[in-house]
């Protein structure tokens, strides 16, 4: 009898186990009646700020949906099918979609090992776009607080997460007509546009002296190199357990 208990509650929790886990198919998360690529367009054709729209793999989109599991009804799950990722104002902001030459770098892969461990995991936050200077952008879902759903950003002048009072469609359209001039004050250089010529999708600025220290309050006076967009966000957040700065916006 007490195998028999035992056998019972070790299927049920396998079943619950896979049905956390299980993933929805490809087909089942394209939308075809009601595809969210044409209000995404619509807002790139009316954007104020530059938009670079980087082409598209349609084999690999699907696999990149399938991975990020959202339908193509939505704004997000339109951008990862239907674009390789978007650079604005420049390439200082870069959006993740499901990757191209230009930006190797895919929205769901870039999220394994910081957001969940294994496609399918619940993540805890979800990082969606980065931009030049260090700053990365993220969903919250519960590491910063109790507002999922809100966008938050880490900013490279205080390594703080600091909420944005938006979700992600507010975020997009935010970067295609946004006063990013305003909200980069203090992190952008005079020679920002001639210095991004060179820089690649895949890399960051590592600004020296940092912009959160005393010295490096002036960023005209500050070094710039390019690093791996990888390599400095892992140090950002060393940084961030090393200077005891939490991790919630609030």
């Amino acid at each position: 009898m007490k195998k028999l208990i035992a056998a019972i509650i070790l299927t049920f929790v396998s079943l619950v186990i896979f049905a956390q886990y299980k993933m929805r198919t490809v087909d089942q998360l394209i939308n075809r009646a009601e595809p969210g690529w044409p209000t995404v367009k619509q807002w790139i054709d009316s954007a104020k700020n530059k938009v670079e729209v980087l082409p598209v793999d349609t084999i690999k989109a699907k696999d990149v949906l399938y991975k990020t599991q959202v339908t193509t009804r939505s704004i997000m799950g339109a951008i990862v099918f239907s674009t390789g990722g978007m650079l604005i104002d420049n390439g200082w902001i870069r959006i993740l979609g499901s990757g191209s030459a230009a930006m190797q770098r895919t929205l769901p892969d870039w999220n394994k090992g910081k957001a969940f461990k294994a496609f399918g995991d619940p993540p805890v936050y979800f990082l969606v776009a980065d931009d030049a200077a260090g700053g990365y952008f993220a969903i919250n879902y519960g590491l910063f607080g109790n507002d999922v759903e809100s966008m938050y950003y880490l900013s490279p002048d205080n390594l703080k997460w600091e909420a944005l009072n938006m979700n992600y469609e507010d975020f997009i359209w935010f970067c295609f007509t946004g006063d990013l001039n305003k909200f980069y004050t203090g992190i952008r250089w005079r020679s920002w546009k001639k210095d991004m010529e060179t820089l690649k999708a895949d890399e960051v600025f590592h600004i020296m002296p940092p912009l959160w220290s005393k010295e490096g309050r002036d960023i005209e006076k500050s070094i710039k190199k390019a690093v791996p967009c990888e390599e400095l966000f892992s140090y950002t957040l060393e940084l961030q357990k090393t200077l005891g700065i939490q991790k919630s916006g609030n």
